[in-house]
């Protein structure tokens, strides 16, 4: 006994140098990161981690994948009281787990689980060499069949081992029905006694052998988010303002030239992902064939990351060497490949702290720039005038009130969509008579309003960003009303989030929260169709993913009297026109099928659906155009919701 507490001691002790010299330089990188304000709140962040690992909630969306994962987690951490067992016992010859029922109910949950383990093992096989994901395209299966052997060696050195020693007590346990089985098959096959007692310890090396190697291992593999994603989970942005830090202007550089910009939790993300490829799977840029994958986003900066640490050598500029700026700019800032990480990864806030530093540099393609020059000279993307932006309440039957001059109840931030796109504005009216028609006393800018900066900032122009929202904040600070609304989410999500960098906290509201309000209250009464057609509704981006409306817009349509059938992809799980993030002025001839296109396929797939309703100036523009361009305009129409809604004559 002395010669295996011993042994055990050493071969422990040098798996866990080895181990911890491989964390450290993994890690390393991860502690000198930047500053991120993530420390608040520490309730709801623990309620997360315990939700989102303890529950599943994210991983239980691919059901499969989340069953798996359900058992080798709970499997192993039920386990880990063998393993207890294992390494103790040597030290302390009469260390028991029976008080605690170790020969009964606690050794027949360990039996159930190891089988739960050998169950999702066998899972995972399957997934791996039957089912291929494409989202497993781009992870290492290497590191995945290594992984699972040693998984499989632990789980059935255990279970030999059991199997082994009740061969030895000369009876099968009625509490041990997975070992118990094995040492009867065992015993059939003919060993004995003396047989056993060599099995028995060598399955005892092998099990110590197997769990040593996984610990010594897990730092070059992906699997090390066993050890980081709570952490990962807990340091999760709570809110939009946390997403992208305000930068100062006048700094020598605006966002991130070399890995070493990147703050601390950015780089722990880099060390925590699974490699699943969720995010790869949920992006639109990637479905259209753009050169963009979000995990090999996150993959790319951490083998960088690492192999500069290893050689210490000076650091590279990430933009063009590491990541080529037809990838980032690829992105559609849709925010699907966070809300798909299971735990909680932030690739498109890496994507836009790259792309500052892209803009920085001028590293633009042509029609982008001419979009931003047009927000430098004219303060909107279709250069047009301030003066021209209220033109589109011409033909009104009343005046919309001047909210600079006089106060209002809701101040209309009407974005540059809505004012100067020929396609919008008469959405824009019809909103204005709905608004009218209900008493509702509001008012806008005029000429007093310029782009809310959501795509500019989102596209790396921080400083313009910065311009545009002071100019902003100070034309509405300038006036009296209680709420903000808007028909556009992307000013929206600008307007409630991104300018709470400034000091601001404004209540805003988009245009389908308000007259649900409306017709809820009998304010504005609908004229309902008595058979409504049946619709499907598509959640815009910045509406729904990143600021959790969804009913509104579909409780608006049904009181109109339609009937609202859901896409495939609806709610948090919506697929993106393909218009975010700036994509809406770039090219997109090296598309293979445009987002928009695809989604419009979709909706054609439902049948019996007469329109395709959305809530965006966005939306609209890029669903009629793909309507046209996949000829289907005889069998479904691009419709905002504005225009199912009919006010009854007084």
């Amino acid at each position: 006994m002395p010669d295996r507490a011993i042994l055990l001691a050493c071969v422990t002790l040098l798996a866990f140098a080895i181990a911890g010299w491989r964390f450290a330089q993994v890690f390393r990188p991860v502690f000198r990161g930047g500053p991120a304000a993530r420390f608040d709140q520490p309730r709801r962040r623990l309620k997360g981690v315990l939700g989102d690992i303890g529950l599943h909630r994210r991983l239980f969306r691919y059901r499969w994948s989340g069953i798996l994962h359900a058992f080798m987690m709970s499997g192993f951490l039920v386990l880990l009281t063998v393993t207890l067992e294992s390494f103790v016992r040597p030290f302390f010859p009469g260390f028991s787990l029976d008080a605690i029922g170790g020969s009964t109910g606690l050794a027949l949950v360990q039996e159930i689980f190891a089988g739960f383990i050998l169950i999702a093992l066998s899972m995972a096989i399957w997934q791996r060499l039957v089912w291929k994901p494409k989202r497993f395209r781009t992870s290492s299966a290497k590191d995945a069949w290594i992984i699972y052997a040693l998984v499989g060696t632990i789980v059935a050195s255990l279970v030999l081992e059991a199997a082994c020693h009740q061969i030895l007590q000369g009876g099968v346990s009625p509490w041990r029905p997975v070992s118990g089985t094995l040492a009867r098959i065992l015993t059939a096959l003919g060993m004995g006694q003396s047989g056993a007692a060599v099995v028995e310890p060598a399955a005892y090396w092998l099990h110590v052998a197997a769990i040593l190697s996984f610990l010594v291992y897990i730092p070059g593999s992906k699997h090390r988010h066993i050890f980081t994603a709570a952490f990962n989970i807990y340091f999760r942005p709570l809110d939009r303002a946390q997403e992208l830090p305000k930068t100062d202007p006048d700094a020598a550089s605006v966002g991130v030239v070399t890995i070493e910009d990147f703050s601390w939790k950015h780089k722990l993300d880099l060390v925590s992902c699974t490699e699943c490829g969720r995010c790869e799977a949920a992006c639109p840029a990637n479905a259209a064939g753009l050169p963009l994958s979000p995990k090999l986003i996150v993959t790319g900066l951490r083998d960088h990351m690492i192999a500069e640490e290893k050689a210490a050598c000076e650091h590279t500029p990430i933009v063009g060497n590491v990541i080529p700026e037809e990838t980032l700019f690829a992105c559609t800032t849709c925010r699907a490949c966070m809300d798909a990480c299971p735990v909680w990864i932030e690739p498109m806030s890496k994507i836009i702290e790259l792309r500052r530093t892209a803009v920085e540099e001028g590293s633009v393609e042509p029609m982008l720039q001419t979009a931003l020059k047009n927000f430098q000279n004219s303060g909107n993307s279709q250069g047009k005038p301030a003066r021209q932006r209220p033109r589109w309440a011409k033909g009104l039957d009343f005046a919309i009130k001047d909210a600079r001059e006089e106060p209002v109840d809701i101040l209309w931030f009407v974005g540059d969509h809505a004012s100067y796109d020929p396609r919008v504005q008469e959405i824009t009216r019809k909103v204005a008579k709905l608004l009218h028609e209900a008493g509702v006393d509001f008012g806008i800018l005029h000429d007093g309003e310029t782009n809310a900066g959501n795509d500019v900032r989102r596209i790396g122009e921080e400083g313009m960003f910065q311009d545009l929202a002071q100019a902003n904040v100070e034309a509405i600070n300038g006036c009296t009303f209680n709420r903000i609304l808007t028909t556009d989410p992307h000013s929206l999500n600008a307007l409630k989030n991104d300018y709470r960098q400034f000091g601001t906290d404004y209540t805003v509201v988009h245009y389908t929260e308000l007259l649900v309000e409306l017709v809820g209250s009998g304010a504005l009464t609908l004229e309902v169709p008595e058979d409504g057609a049946a619709v499907t509704y598509h959640d815009p981006c910045y509406l729904g993913r990143y600021n959790g409306v969804f009913d509104a817009p579909r409780d608006l349509i049904r009181m109109a009297g339609y009937e609202v059938h859901e896409m495939a992809r609806n709610r948090e799980n919506s697929f993106c026109c393909g218009a975010g993030g700036g994509r809406i002025w770039m090219d997109d001839s090296a598309m293979t099928e445009r987002p928009s296109e695809s989604r419009i396929k979709e909706a054609l797939s439902i049948g019996n659906v007469t329109a395709f309703v959305v809530a965006c100036p966005k939306d609209l523009i890029m669903y009629s155009a793909a309507v046209q361009a996949l000829g289907v305009g005889d069998r479904i129409r691009v419709t905002d919701i504005a225009d199912l809604l009919i006010p009854r004559a007084a």
